[in-house]
């Protein structure tokens, strides 16, 4: 079986569970060496490091909060060192989710809120900004968003989605940015997608499906394809580009 990204080096962000485990696995099934990043559970992602290697390929776990700058820039140094000095695929995937409407947001939810635009828009800076040194020409920057960066279907989301949606526009800036070297940046925006964050059997589980013209959640490997195109050569001209992977939810 030919692989699509044999002797390709990769690190995913935010790797150990949930879309970026899923992104992860898909890399080094199609023949690429990944290192993830995790922020609390080692044990975690050390299981996924045996999946990785399971498949013939190198992986790494380096513990990383996305939200430290420092500690961005250095997980992308550590991931480089591992990889042979060279990181010709970059996923952000990491991200974290806080909910409420504007009239019920406390101190204690607003420190939530600055944690998470720091990683959800600071950190895809930091490491992207720490990773153009060893992307080589005709590297791959691939950012994980969401549907609701253009789309909010419910109430309690402003937040989220304006993070999502920064990360929209970072994709189309660096696009242009980086287009001269042959680096491509692209954004996979997920619908539902049965994850912890997510689950299918949650609250709001039958609801989205009922929105949903395919009639079901996606699975992680649904988002983890898309995004192992766009890592591809198949891909060479497409950057700039915002692919939506909903199942048809956002028509």
């Amino acid at each position: 079986m030919s692989q699509s990204l044999q002797g390709k080096t990769a690190l995913v962000t935010g790797g150990s569970r949930g879309i970026g485990a899923g992104i992860a696995r898909e890399l080094a099934r199609e023949g690429a060496d990944v290192v993830i990043t995790y922020r609390h559970s080692r044990e975690q992602a050390e299981k996924v490091v045996a999946e990785l290697t399971s498949f013939g390929t190198k992986a790494l776990a380096v513990q990383c909060d996305q939200s430290d700058p420092h500690q961005a820039s250095t997980a992308v140094e550590e991931a480089a060192e591992f990889l042979g000095g060279r990181i010709d695929v970059l996923v952000n995937s990491a991200g974290v989710a806080v909910m409420g409407t504007v009239d019920q947001q406390d101190l204690d939810l607003l420190d939530g809120v600055q944690k998470m635009l720091a990683t959800n828009v600071l950190g895809p800076i930091v490491t992207t900004h720490s990773a153009t040194r060893f992307l080589p020409d005709g590297g791959r920057v691939i950012l994980v968003g969401s549907i609701v960066s253009d789309r909010i279907a419910t109430p309690g989301v402003a937040e989220y989605a304006a993070s999502k949606a920064a990360v929209d526009q970072l994709a189309r800036g660096w696009a242009r940015d980086l287009g001269p070297r042959g680096i491509t940046v692209n954004v996979v925006r997920p619908g539902a997608v049965d994850t912890d964050m997510n689950p299918a059997d949650g609250p709001f589980g039958a609801a989205q499906v009922a929105m949903t013209p395919l009639g079901r959640y996606g699975e992680t490997a649904d988002i983890a394809q898309a995004v192992a195109f766009l890592a591809s050569d198949k891909a060479a001209f497409i950057s700039g580009a915002l692919l939506t992977v909903d199942g048809g939810f956002s028509i």
